[in-house]
């Protein structure tokens, strides 16, 4: 009661540990992950902190771009999944003759009896150190030729005409004559790879240097730079990516080429394999090996392109 109006007082006031709004919502269980990493310890030192709220960007990151990795893995995938369906069903629904293009399913089960038994990798080793040393050779020769023949207009006049007459003779025209004065050994197939990818990167060197930009020329001979300069800050970064591109060229030309090679006199190598299992109608055995030499030029392929990507990262923007 009060003493002054006889009324009685209502305590109006509401405790602190009651909720008017309700329960919250509970967080999914990746938003828990990513709180929970973002709440570093207790007394944890600033340096802590900051690695542990850098790792909760992260996981966010992840979390948020997983959906969008997998439906483009999915895309890009889609076209192979759908070859194989149509290489296992075709043979087996009678469409091809499955005596001559056996279902996928038998190639697999022959690769795999090639690779248990060391044939597919003694063959794969002696096909990639072949192709490796002569596209290796090839890249040594070719790229330094191709920026001085690029750069400097004299020699360009003293070689051109001698290229032309190279560039346009096909690599397996020649391979007779390699073979006729180097012999059937290691020297004749590396020598063949050597000459076909040589002119891949040679060409698209040589477009790359004379591709600048003039006005970059002309900013840099403005700010009085000498040509070595000139040359390592402008000419070298802006050809990289082209210059890439006559490598991939190469890349594959490489392995193509050494098969072809490595079908006359080689007695090891994925050419060989192939050959010989026409020879002796071990046809699985043949798709294994062709199926093999696809494999190694897409992952060659990807391998030079992670290249490029790092010789290239000033003409990314950065993350932030």
């Amino acid at each position: 009661m009060s003493p002054t109006t006889g009324t009685t007082a209502v305590d109006t006031t509401t405790p602190d540990t009651v909720s008017t709004t309700g329960p919250a919502p509970a967080p999914s269980s990746a938003e828990s992950t990513a709180t929970s990493a973002a709440s570093p310890p207790a007394g944890a030192s600033p340096e802590t902190q900051r690695h542990v709220r850098s790792t909760a960007a992260r996981i966010r990151r992840v979390t948020h771009r997983l959906p969008s990795l997998l439906v483009s893995g999915a895309t890009k995938s889609a076209a192979i999944v759908a070859l194989l369906l149509l290489w296992e069903t075709a043979p087996r629904l009678g469409l091809v003759d499955r005596t001559f293009l056996p279902p996928f399913s038998e190639v697999a089960r022959a690769w795999w009896e090639l690779a248990v038994d060391g044939q597919l990798a003694d063959n794969a080793r002696a096909s990639l150190v072949r192709s490796f040393s002569g596209f290796g050779l090839a890249v040594l020769v070719a790229v330094p030729l191709g920026l001085l023949i690029g750069w400097y207009r004299p020699v360009a006049d003293l070689l051109g005409p001698l290229l032309e007459v190279f560039r346009n003779t096909a690599a397996l025209a020649l391979l007779p004559v390699f073979v006729l004065l180097l012999g059937i050994g290691e020297t004749s197939k590396i020598s063949i790879v050597l000459y076909a990818c040589t002119w891949p990167i040679l060409l698209n060197t040589i477009s790359a240097v004379r591709g600048v930009d003039p006005t970059l020329l002309k900013l840099a001979k403005s700010m009085d730079l000498s040509a070595p300069r000139l040359f390592q800050k402008v000419i070298l970064p802006s050809a990289v990516p082209v210059v890439f591109t006559g490598i991939r060229l190469a890349g594959a030309v490489s392995i193509l080429v050494l098969v072809a090679a490595e079908m006359i006199g080689a007695k090891a190598g994925l050419g060989y394999l192939i050959n010989a299992s026409q020879y002796n109608f071990a046809i699985p055995q043949m798709y294994a090996g062709i199926v093999t030499i696809s494999a190694i030029g897409v992952a060659f392929n990807q391998l030079l392109v992670a290249v490029e990507r790092r010789l290239s990262t000033w003409r990314l923007p950065s993350d932030g």
